[in-house]
């Protein structure tokens, strides 16, 4: 015993160490070794896990030092140390069952209602022997009892063992039971007891009054005789007051009894007469019932019949033809007057046609003989209509048009411009405008012929019309023709500046457009709108189609190619009669075609948007055609010999851009620019051949030239960016050009002098100054030889600069600018020498810049 106390104080000891390692302050009531498994462990040949469950108790001071009560699983770890593993709250247990899978009982389930996984079978627990399973259950109905008032039901436990083994244990105060494993601790002694016992043979309902009965007695397992006893007598002291009740109340019962017995004979005989009133009215409502299906049919007859009359005279007045309207479809007139009469017939035949197609008609009278015969009866009717107006109306078409050709009194005569005028030709169109609608909805194909036929017609008159205006315009129109040859080696600079104004040629080409744009985008949108094309009012130049309606817009564009085709011949004849008067007019028409370009913004197809892209696209040509040619005069400088001074064309240029500045309108900018860029860069390019043909006086054509050029185009190169652009490019030329020219000179009249200075400056790169004076050709003795050749005679050298600048200069304007270039340059240069006497002989005395300065200012 003293042994298995020590095992027992041990293993409290081990337990206090674990839960108090666990941060937790809490009594231990009891500790005992169990074997943790699930059941289908031991099935699959698994070995249970030892544990050790402890029940403990720990004060709540925040709520009034309430007690709480914990069943702690303690597991052991790879050293054998126990460890906390599990912790929960006895007052989450809801049930205690034993497993009768074990025949030992001592196998058992504790059921928490607050478990996270209800789906997750809880885990078994094994004890050593049935005194360690009753030790541990009654110690959890005590706690549970004497802490949370309540008890967790009891599945699958012996009531009267339980009470039996707690007789045998009351006295136990710590009880301890060797087993293979050591001994099991209690330290509770077992007073009272109350297990609820779950048995199939009593009702939910009785185990609950049971309870509530049991409640109100307190009592332990130990007083069940006594409590047995107690319900025996209650229960014969109730049967003895029932029976004396019922003795008291015979009389009363009696007079009841009678009463019971009178009711009774008059229930029977109501029974009677409601029976036989029963049969009469089940008679009476088969009659009504066969009264109400006589009539119900009788009534569905009679709608059915109503119905179907309706629907007949519907039937039959779609298939009746009126008399007036077949007289109009198969023979009528088509004359204006007649005209309504037409559109009404047709507006019945397309109802007609309509009513006769399903969904408009009900599918159960598609295949009635009736319909299919009226059906080709209509088809035949609108085939004769729709063949005799589409004759009617390509005969109109053409009778209208030749009656305008015919007449002269609409087209231009001499000395009289005639405005196109269409609007009595709308007109009268437009009174089959609605017949054509119709004829539309009928029979789509037809309008493809009738298009055609509208087209060529008008065709013949537009093309009329626009000729004899062309004619009629350049003859009415006086202009003198301007030189070609602006830049031309043999033309006269007086011929140039002195040419004719040309602003009625330009004139001319305008009123050309304003008169027959606007009537050809008009005459557009009315054959779109009155040929029935579906298409929108405007369209956008360049935006993407309707879907729907890309096919009708690509169909009108070639319609209107018909309509329009061949009038552009007479817009061509106006530009290249302009371009042979003055092709510098091309700017003016480029800029008057880009206006009206731009304006057309929107319209109903692009046959007149594309006119004017085409006539841009030959005026842009043209006028390459006179910049192509004025660049080939350029050229053609080339082949003199020798030439000297200002080149022809230079100047020239200058008057020619002026005139093209002039023209400029609107858009035409652009144009303008990439002719400058081309006659520019002719004409730089030119001079730099002509420069290279005699390299000796190279320099002076271009410098004379390029000033020429600055100077010619001076007040233009400030209001036109890119004239500016080629200004600076000829300014930059020009200071190159009189360096090159400067230093020649300067170098004729003092070659010793500077190249003396070059010796110096490249021995510097490779030896000290100090040593430079020791070598061969530049001791002391060969500078002061040097300078006595060079400046000895220092005007004349520099009157001879002067003369031969003047010498080979044929503009006498650009001399003083010169001159003072060449002295500027020769005193840079002077300075610089003086630079390196200085540093390579410190003791020479040799003229100062100053000096140098004041003689130059001198002469």
């Amino acid at each position: 015993m003293a042994a298995s106390g020590a095992e027992d104080a041990e293993l409290r000891r081990a337990c206090a160490a674990a839960i108090g390692g666990a941060g937790s302050k809490q009594d231990i009531v009891l500790a005992i070794r169990v074997a943790k498994g699930r059941g289908i462990l031991e099935k699959l040949g698994r070995v249970a896990k030892p544990r050790v469950l402890v029940l403990t108790t720990a004060q709540n001071s925040s709520k009034g030092q309430r007690t709480k009560a914990f069943l702690r699983v303690l597991k052991y770890s790879s050293g054998g140390v126990l460890e906390p593993a599990k912790l929960y709250k006895l007052k989450h247990l809801a049930k205690v069952e034993v497993i009768s899978n074990d025949p030992t009982g001592c196998t058992f389930i504790l059921g928490f209602d607050n478990l996270r996984s209800q789906s997750v079978a809880p885990p078994q627990w094994t004890m050593r022997n049935i005194d360690d399973r009753n030790r541990l259950l009654l110690c959890i109905l005590n706690m549970c009892k004497e802490m949370l008032g309540r008890l967790p039901k009891f599945i699958g436990i012996d009531i009267v063992e339980m009470a039996l083994w707690a007789k045998e244990n009351t006295p136990t105060v710590n009880n301890q039971v060797n087993t293979q494993d050591g001994p099991a601790a209690s330290v509770m002694t077992q007073p009272d007891l109350k297990v609820t016992v779950e048995k199939d043979l009593v009702s939910q309902a009785e185990e609950e009054d049971m309870e509530a009965l049991l409640g109100t007695y307190v009592m332990g397992i130990g007083e069940a005789e006594a409590f047995s006893e107690r319900l025996k007598r209650e229960l014969l002291a109730l049967e003895a007051a029932n029976v004396h009740a019922l003795l008291e109340s015979e009389p009363l019962i009696e007079e009841v009894l009678q009463g019971l017995e009178a009711a009774s004979v008059c229930v029977d005989d109501m029974d009677e007469w409601l029976r036989i009133f029963n049969v009469k009215l089940r008679h009476m409502r088969e009659d009504i019932e066969s009264i109400e299906s006589r009539n119900n049919k009788l009534e569905m007859q009679s709608v059915n019949n109503k119905a179907l009359i309706d629907e007949l005279d519907k039937l039959l007045e779609c298939l009746r033809i009126p008399s007036e309207f077949a007289a109009s479809l198969t023979g009528g007139s088509f004359d204006e007057a007649r005209m309504l009469k037409n559109v009404e017939a047709c507006e019945w035949l397309t109802g007609a046609i309509c009513s006769l197609e399903v969904p408009n008609l009900d599918p159960c009278y598609a295949h009635m003989r009736a319909v299919k015969e009226k059906q080709a009866e209509l088809e035949k009717l609108k085939n004769t209509f729709v063949r005799r107006a589409s004759e009617f109306l390509r005969n109109y078409f053409s009778s209208l048009v030749d009656f305008m050709i015919s007449d002269k009194s609409y087209f231009s005569q001499r000395g009289q411009l005639k405005r196109p005028d269409h609007a009595d030709l709308r007109y009268k169109c437009r009174t089959y405008a609605r017949l054509l609608q119709h004829l539309k909805s009928l029979d789509k194909n037809c309008l493809g012929p009738l298009r055609k036929a509208y087209c060529h017609s008008l065709n013949l008159l537009l093309r009329r019309e626009a000729r004899e205006f062309a004619n009629e315009l350049r003859a009415s129109t006086k202009a003198s023709r301007n030189p070609t040859g602006w830049l031309e080696v043999s033309t006269g600079s007086s011929q140039t500046a002195n040419s004719a104004d040309t602003s009625t040629v330009s004139d001319a080409y305008s009123k050309m457009l304003t008169i027959f744009i606007p009537l050809l985008v008009d005459e557009s949108s009315f054959f779109a709108h009155f040929m029935c094309f579906e298409v929108p009012a405007f369209v956008p130049p360049g935006a993407p189609a309707n879907g729907n309606n890309s096919g009708e817009l690509g169909t009108l564009n070639e319609a209107l190619q018909d309509l329009l085709d061949g009038i552009q011949e007479d817009f061509y004849a106006v530009v290249d009669w302009a371009y042979k008067i003055d092709p510098l007019r091309c700017i003016s028409m480029h800029g008057i075609t880009e206006r009206y370009l731009s304006g057309q913004k929107a319209d109903a197809a692009g046959f007149v948007r594309k006119l004017l892209d085409d006539l841009e696209s030959k005026i842009s040509v043209q006028f390459g055609r006179f910049v192509d040619e004025a660049c080939h005069q350029i050229e053609r400088n080339e082949r003199n010999i020798r030439q000297m001074g200002v080149l022809s064309y230079i100047p020239r240029f200058s008057t020619l851009a002026t005139r093209m500045e002039q023209y400029i309108l609107g858009q035409s900018r652009d144009l303008v620019d990439q002719a400058y860029t081309k006659l520019v860069s002719t004409m730089f390019a030119t001079l730099e051949k002509i420069a290279q043909s005699d390299p000796k006086y190279a320099d002076v054509v271009l410098l004379e030239n390029y000033a020429a050029f600055q100077n010619s185009l001076y007040d233009l190169a400030n209001v036109v960016p890119m004239l500016a652009k080629f200004y600076h490019q000829a300014s930059e030329a020009y200071e190159q050009a009189c360096t090159r020219h400067i230093n020649i000179i300067i170098y004729m009249q003092f070659e010793r002098l500077f190249q003396f200075a070059r010796k110096i400056e490249d021995l510097m790169y490779t030896i000290t100054p100090e040593e430079i004076p020791f070598q061969l050709g530049l001791s002391k003795m060969d500078l002061r030889k040097v300078l006595k050749s060079s400046l000895s005679g220092i005007d004349k050298s520099v009157n001879a600069m002067y003369r031969k600048l003047q010498k080979n200069l044929t503009s006498e304007e650009l001399l003083p600018s010169l001159w003072d270039k060449c002295k500027k340059e020769f005193l840079e240069k002077y300075e610089s020498f003086v630079q390196l006497v200085a540093k390579v002989y410190p003791n020479e005395s040799i003229p100062s810049v100053t000096e140098m300065r004041d003689i130059l200012a001198s002469l």
